[in-house]
């Protein structure tokens, strides 16, 4: 990735790492680039989610962006897709949003969208970077009048839930469904939005104070909401990350189901309703072999991206595909959004759901899980990219894969938004892939991790 950004914007530990000055910078610099075809003042749009360290830094990219003679127009707290469709519904020349997705409050982070609603090119990207790290005297600061101006967008998510409501069209009346906003962006638009489609709703998790977002809470931490459903006799449970672009939902029986099921019954619903456009769907690589399976039995065509909701995307543009996302809950319909919808993603399957007549514990049943490990192996920031190299590392690797054949599959990936490396094993044994991603970690801990 970038030295800037990873896979989805700039991401570090607020203040320190992701600094006061690199946030005003990064205003500077994308206030340049992405308006520097524009013959009228350009103004960018800004939102943010509950963090401690939102306000902060949103005074600094409100400064940096003034400073270069653009209009900067704050939101507030929403979620990240409600920037992207602010930014074409009001015709501004860019997004920003203030977020470090599922990650703990000590993180922070800084997506950019441009003006069409869509998250930046790599090649864009790399554009502002070098214009930070390389080239900074080339950002021409304003005075005078030609400084640029700070506004409110009042309605901003009361916009949002408006579009939403407006894309679904089976209500899914009488549903009792419980929602665990992560204490994040969902928290000032869920009760709401799923009011407004006439379900029942019973929010957990939707106090933040700033210091409490994705604490024990969230689609990174859904034991609460499991056995939440099931004491409260909900139909369904649906859980957002901190700035609501990710959904994963728990059945009535209290069972998670994932991204990639989410994925499986948008798809087999959109097939039979005729609207599943080239009959495809895109994932990525971390998928689940069953997923694949699913597929195939469905005669759905399976698209293979890398991970990152941007590269789903590049995928699902490049195809003309309208469903596609990711095991963790990043799910893009692209026919009314451009970019992952948590929110948008809960209603589409409230409205499967409702439609089928059937329990979730059913829909769910389209696709069979095969057993699969994750196991996440911190590495320090100067040890990135060197496991590649490393001989242990990567015979230990093919002969693991040797040994398992066709009846799994290894994926080992260096996190793009954490100093993580991801080790993950799938296959029919799972005594036998969890002993083999517990070798592959200690290996990789051992050899990179110091």
């Amino acid at each position: 990735m970038g030295r800037l950004f990873g896979t989805d914007g700039a991401r570090g530990i607020a203040i320190t790492e992701l600094t006061c000055e690199l946030a005003m910078q990064i205003g500077r610099a994308a206030a340049n680039v992405l308006t520097k075809h524009s013959s009228h003042r350009p103004k960018i749009l800004i939102g943010k989610d509950t963090r401690i360290s939102s306000d902060i830094l949103e005074a600094a990219l409100c400064a940096g962006i003034c400073s270069v003679g653009a209009d900067a127009e704050i939101l507030g707290v929403v979620p990240t897709p409600a920037v992207a469709y602010l930014v074409r519904k009001c015709e501004a020349d860019a997004g920003v949003m203030i977020s470090a997705s599922h990650n703990s409050v000590e993180f922070n982070g800084i997506k950019l969208f441009s003006s069409t609603g869509y998250k930046l090119s790599d090649e864009i990207e790399a554009e502002i970077e070098a214009l930070i790290l390389d080239t900074p005297e080339k950002m021409q600061l304003v005075s005078g009048t030609d400084v640029g101006k700070i506004s409110y967008y009042e309605n901003a998510a009361q916009d949002y839930i408006s579009y939403v409501e407006s894309s679904i069209q089976t209500k899914p009346e009488g549903l009792r469904v419980a929602i665990d906003c992560a204490n994040g962006s969902s928290s000032a638009t869920a009760q709401e939005l799923f009011t407004r489609l006439g379900a029942e709703v019973l929010l957990i998790h939707a106090q933040p104070d700033g210091t409490n977002i994705n604490e024990n809470c969230g689609s990174t931490h859904m034991e609460d909401l499991m056995q939440f459903v099931v004491e409260n006799h909900c139909d369904i449970g649906l859980a957002f990350d901190g700035d609501a672009d990710r959904c994963l939902a728990v059945d009535e029986t209290g069972e998670m189901v994932d991204g990639d099921k989410l994925i499986a019954i948008a798809a087999k619903a959109y097939q039979e309703q005729g609207r599943l456009k080239q009959n495809a769907v895109v994932v990525t690589v971390m998928s689940n072999l069953g997923f694949t399976y699913f597929a195939k039995a469905q005669n759905i065509k399976m698209i293979t991206a890398n991970v990152g909701d941007r590269y789903v995307l590049e995928k699902m543009l490049d195809g003309g595909y309208n469903i596609g996302g990711e095991q963790s809950g990043h799910i893009i319909f692209l026919d009314e959004m451009t970019t992952g919808d948590g929110q948008l993603s809960g209603a589409k399957i409230l409205e499967i759901l409702k439609s089928s007549g059937k329990k979730m514990s059913e829909l769910a049943g389209v696709m069979e899980k095969f057993p699969q490990v994750m196991v996440n192996v911190k590495i320090p920031n100067h040890r990135k990219e060197n496991w590649k190299n490393d001989s242990e590392i990567t015979d230990l690797i093919d002969r693991k894969e040797t040994e398992l054949g066709d009846a799994g599959r290894i994926l080992v990936r260096e996190s793009g938004t954490e100093p993580l490396i991801r080790v993950m094993i799938e296959g029919k044994d799972f005594n036998q892939i969890n002993a083999m991603a517990m070798e592959i970690s200690e290996k990789i801990r051992e050899r990179a991790g110091r």
